[in-house]
């Protein structure tokens, strides 16, 4: 489940042993009345609990064995005055309460409860497990940056059963002020950044094809580069910068369908340009909007 850009992760599945830890479950606490080493400094859950819990022995089945058998819970093994460590926790908190209590963060102090850290068998901090159903299902130690935790949250809520929409990167809203702007460089290096933690991001994705038609229809008049499109229909270069003008102008099936004829009338390197032209354009729209589903899927006939 890890991500594997989380190179520290070390977790396998089994290697823990948490029945040591097991035990009684604690009495009800009366309503009102937290329990013992309870919650702090908590977001409320849908349930009216809290979201960020502090863990000791006499709180570890309640707080994460028991939780977790409803709420995915990360563990979070740190100590006050270690720098990574003060660092970590509240980019963990701010992220929990962002979650809105679809997973639960129980902070535990190495220092104070080294019998817990050496049953995750932590060897240094900052160190984060999660845990679903009763067992630990991923670790990583160390710190990894915000982009990565967010993706590997994603995967823990998914390992939970929780179902969440996928949290907008803030970085795309800098990075869509710039292209809107016209400031192309700017938007580039922003969509790049995202994309270099993030590989997969649809959005950001869509943002630098976008970048690109911008550039490549810079300085063309429309009018002029359509009818010259339309008097040379096998001019590779007219047919790609006129498909770019449509999709601009709002007539995306125009293009595709222009560049699927080409597909069918060229060949060799001209073939492999103009498909990678249009896998470019079909990325702006994103692979869910049906004109592109109709277009690959007329792209697949041309090619085969």
């Amino acid at each position: 489940m890890s991500d594997p850009r989380i190179t520290s992760s070390i977790f396998t599945r089994g290697a823990v042993d948490l029945s040591t830890l097991r035990g009684p479950a604690p009495a009800s606490p009366r309503p009102g009345t937290p329990a013992q080493g309870g919650p702090t400094n908590g977001a409320p859950t849908a349930g009216g609990d809290t979201a960020i819990v502090d863990v000791t022995e006499a709180t570890i089945q309640s707080d994460v064995l028991e939780r977790s058998m409803a709420t995915p819970v990360v563990v979070f093994f740190g100590a006050a005055g270690f720098p990574e460590s003060d660092e970590f926790a509240p980019v963990l908190e701010r992220l929990n309460a962002e979650g809105g209590g679809t997973w639960v963060l129980a902070r535990v102090d190495v220092q104070e409860n080294p019998r817990i850290a050496q049953m995750f068998r932590v060897q240094g901090i900052p160190m984060v497990y999660a845990v679903v159903g009763g067992q630990p299902v991923d670790a990583f130690s160390g710190v990894v940056p915000e982009a990565q935790l967010r993706q590997w949250l994603q995967a823990v809520l998914k390992a939970g059963g929780v179902t969440v929409a996928e949290p907008e990167d803030p970085r795309l809203d800098e990075a869509d002020d710039a292209l809107m702007s016209g400031d192309l460089d700017a938007a580039e290096q922003a969509y790049r950044k995202i994309l270099a933690d993030a590989p997969a991001d649809a959005a950001a994705t869509a943002g630098l094809a976008q970048v690109g038609v911008a550039r490549r229809v810079a300085g063309a008049d429309p009018s002029t580069a359509l009818a010259a499109a339309e008097s040379a229909p096998d001019d590779v270069a007219a047919q790609l910068l006129a498909a770019d003008i449509e999709v601009l102008s709002g007539l995306a099936e125009q293009a595709y369908a222009r560049l699927v004829g080409l597909v069918r009338r060229t060949a060799g390197e001209d073939r492999e340009t103009v498909r990678q032209h249009l896998v470019s354009l079909f990325s702006i729209a994103g692979p869910d909007d049906p004109a592109v589903a109709s277009a690959r899927r007329a792209l697949a006939s041309a090619l085969f």
